[in-house]
């Protein structure tokens, strides 16, 4: 991969602030779950979104300056909505100075066919994510990185008490099939706006999703509750979050 000057005071006057507090958190989960070792060959989800772009630019940024060496592989699933950007991404990508490999796909469609109405989400996502790994497997990596941040980790434990009635949510690390993958989210410990505000001081592009579910989704649903918790009380989102380390078993029906 081609790297550039990834100085953070040589991007922009105004955002060291920013690239601080979000090295610190990436740093933070990272560390916590040990999720880069030396020799890793990490394949990079690339959805074209504020999470993902900022999360290949953090770990191209950190692989600079850190004493060991991984290979990063983006990839982007293509759902095969009329209207796509996935050339205007790869072109970026390209002048960002890393090759983005893209799978084209019909899952965005399939998920949204009259087959299957009742949740589109949940089989394009199922979908895109066993690619991943196939490709994954086929390009002779050992990670998947996403790029889920912290509101994301919070509201998928909401989704899942709503409407799957159990109490669980993604994890910074989780080993798949046997320890053969592992995925690691290395935004995990990042706030959403931190993210956006990020990525919009280094003038990442804004792709418009054209997938119809976009902004009505049960996520959308659980997002828009949430935010009202957090404008009435600051310290709502980081008590959810810290609650998910410090389940008390004893308190909980059996």
């Amino acid at each position: 991969m081609k790297q550039r000057n990834l100085k953070p005071e040589t991007l922009c006057p105004n955002c060291s602030t920013k690239y601080k507090a979000l090295n610190r958190a990436v740093g933070k989960a990272v560390h916590r779950y040990d999720m880069l070792q030396d020799g890793d060959r990490i394949l990079v989800a690339i959805s074209g979104g504020a999470d993902s772009l900022t999360m290949m630019w953090m770990l191209a940024e950190r692989l600079r300056r850190i004493p060991i060496h991984f290979d990063l592989f983006p990839v982007h699933i293509d759902p095969g909505f009329a209207d796509g950007f996935s050339k205007a991404l790869e072109a970026y990508s390209a002048n960002d100075g890393y090759s983005l490999k893209v799978e084209h796909t019909d899952y965005g469609v399939l998920g949204h066919s009259p087959m299957n109405r009742e949740n589109p989400c949940f089989l394009c996502a199922r979908l895109r994510r066993k690619r991943l790994f196939e490709i994954a497997a086929e390009m002779g990596c050992n990670k998947l990185a996403l790029g889920h941040n912290k509101d994301d980790i919070i509201e998928t434990l909401f989704l899942n008490m709503c409407y799957a009635g159990e109490i669980s949510t993604m994890v910074p690390s989780q080993t798949m099939f046997k320890g053969r993958f592992r995925i690691i989210r290395p935004l995990a410990f990042a706030d959403e706006q931190l993210i956006r505000d990020f990525a919009r001081e280094l003038g990442f592009p804004e792709f418009i999703n054209p997938c119809p579910s976009a902004g009505h989704s049960k996520r959308q649903d659980i997002k828009t509750m949430l935010t009202q918790l957090y404008n009435s009380n600051p310290k709502i989102k980081g008590n959810l979050f810290r609650s998910m380390s410090r389940v008390k078993n004893d308190y909980l029906l059996k």
